[in-house]
């Protein structure tokens, strides 16, 4: 599949996008992208996608009431399964269409947001509405729920937005970072005290008021920018970020890094999630490259194969809160930044064919009705032979 032209990889993606999820047989995970489910943290996976032909996985949410509840963002929509991914719907075709890159379940599993290229969108346990927020607000990389009740915080294209309403409504936040920085991570610590986590720009930094001072957290991290930021919930004032292809853990809420473990085995494997069980001994993380697991402190890594698309890019990588050993992992065909782009940009992906590429797809879709016509000429051609009398017999 690799090997296709982009626009054909395109042009199935979409196609595939706009097929109804069916009850079918479980795909080859070579062929597509799709949400994979671990029940020992990283050590098996298997499909949590039935039924389902995926070009991408983007955003995975588990309701926190309840972890057969899944919401599932991908390249062209928003999926729900209340079984675990035995069986999906699409949820509100007419609001939320594109690439759905933030999706969050509220306190209690209440309600959940997501965010599309048309805008963020609050589910209140019965039907999707738009939310008011700015235009530059969505789509948006990543959602996180604050510590007061009611407050959400959430990055747009490139700013930070805040909730204080369960995301009924949104405002920018105004902050004391010059040159319009780039926000493209982000956690939230809600023990004693919030504290807002960032990369940007390629830097972490924290700010304890809701994201209008901002101090560097950058203490033991090396010049490669920061990818991948994750609060520990086995530990409070544990974190994780990546940087060079290497993991940093902090142990006293960001103020000093240490470098855990050896480098991923490829230089330049770029990190998009990190997952630790409550030693720090088994980690796991998604990258552009695949998937890969270690069971002795990163010291040693693996790229996890078996069911798992090895060859196809990484991104979300979620933790199940009922079931601490339950990871979910998304693949997708298309490079991760490519569908990024087009969901900025507010198109889809069959306007980024171009005349030639849609040419020839009609051409082709054409030639098939064609060849179809004449298959079926030349069986009635043959009906109609078979019921002429033969000569100098009686019927």
């Amino acid at each position: 599949m690799s090997s296709l032209p982009a626009r054909w990889l395109l042009l199935l993606t979409a196609l595939a996008g706009c097929l109804p999820a069916a009850r079918v047989q479980a795909h080859d995970p070579s062929a597509y992208g799709g949400l994979f489910r671990s029940r020992n943290f990283g050590g098996t996976w298997l499909n949590a996608d039935v039924g389902l032909f995926l070009g991408g996985s983007v955003s995975v949410a588990v309701d926190p009431a309840d972890g057969n509840h899944l919401l599932l963002g991908t390249d062209t929509a928003l999926l729900s399964s209340r079984n675990a991914g035995r069986d999906w719907v699409r949820e509100a075709p007419a609001k939320l269409f594109g690439a759905v890159f933030a999706v969050s379940f509220l306190p209690g599993g209440r309600s959940a947001l997501a965010v599309a290229p048309g805008g963020i969108f609050r589910w209140d346990g019965a039907n999707w509405q738009r939310a008011q927020a700015p235009g530059e607000a969505a789509p948006a990389r990543a959602i996180a729920l604050g510590a007061v009740q009611g407050s959400v915080y959430l990055i747009g294209r490139r700013a930070l937005y805040r909730s204080d309403d369960d995301g009924k409504t949104w405002q920018e936040v105004k902050h004391n970072l010059p040159d319009q920085p780039e926000f493209t991570a982000l956690a939230v610590a809600v023990q004693q005290q919030e504290r807002l986590y960032v990369i940007v720009d390629g830097r972490v930094m924290m700010s304890t008021d809701a994201g209008v001072q901002w101090q560097m957290r950058a203490s033991g991290l090396p010049d490669a920018p920061a990818e991948a930021l994750t609060l520990d919930p086995a530990a409070a004032g544990r974190m994780w970020v990546a940087a060079g292809a290497r993991l940093y853990r902090s142990d006293d809420a960001g103020a000093r890094w240490n470098a855990l473990g050896a480098p991923l085995p490829e230089a330049d494997t770029s990190v998009r999630g990190i997952a630790a069980d409550a030693r720090a001994a088994t980690v796991v993380v998604t990258t552009h490259r695949g998937l890969y697991r270690s069971t002795d402190g990163a010291n040693t890594w693996t790229l996890v194969e078996g069911n798992l698309p090895i060859h196809l890019e990484a991104r979300p990588l979620v933790r199940d809160p009922t079931e601490p050993n339950t990871l979910y992992a998304g693949f997708a065909l298309l490079p991760y930044n490519e569908i990024w782009r087009v969901a900025v940009e507010g198109g889809n992906l069959l306007g980024r064919l171009d005349t030639l590429s849609i040419a020839g797809g009609i051409a082709f879709v054409v030639l098939l009705i064609a060849l179809g016509a004449l298959a079926a000429a030349w069986l009635a051609r043959r009906r109609n032979r078979s019921d002429l009398p033969i000569h100098g017999s009686t019927r």
